[in-house]
């Protein structure tokens, strides 16, 4: 199974205390102990939402979404990165978020991604062949 674990934090709490060096090199240590073990599929962190945008969606039909830019003031908890894990349970991730260095009132939630098993009976065949046929082109596109 997949699972995202995303980090969120106060954004404005964290704005005025840049990283120390040393999370740094523990954070290098925790991603290379997934690495090693085989679990970590992606990661990345994110940058201030001052460099981000929103783009909000309206209920009627035709309606131009609306773009707003960064900073996201009236957000409290924004996410600061992820990562995505393929590990056996949920207890497993869990197991992982927890070894997070963090120490800062940070959080890890943790989110089961979906696979396209997921929806065998619900989605129609044709759009589970076609999510298949994309997934191939995007590996192919990054080897």
């Amino acid at each position: 199974m997949r699972f995202m674990l995303v980090l969120t934090y106060d954004e404005a709490e964290a704005a005025g205390r840049p990283p120390e060096p040393q999370m740094f090199e523990e954070m290098g240590r925790f991603n290379q102990a997934m690495v090693d073990a085989g679990v970590l599929l992606a990661g990345e962190g994110l940058a201030p939402s001052a460099q981000g945008a929103i783009v909000a969606f309206g209920d009627g039909e035709g309606e131009d979404p609306t773009v707003t830019d960064g900073p996201f003031t009236e957000i409290k908890e924004l996410i600061g990165g992820f990562w995505i894990l393929r590990v056996d349970s949920l207890a497993d991730a869990v197991g992982w978020a927890r070894r997070a260095p963090f120490r800062h009132g940070e959080r890890v939630q943790i989110r089961r991604v979906f696979d396209p098993e997921d929806f065998a009976g619900v989605a129609p065949d044709e759009v589970i062949e076609a999510e298949a046929r994309m997934r191939s082109q995007v590996d192919q596109q990054q080897t």
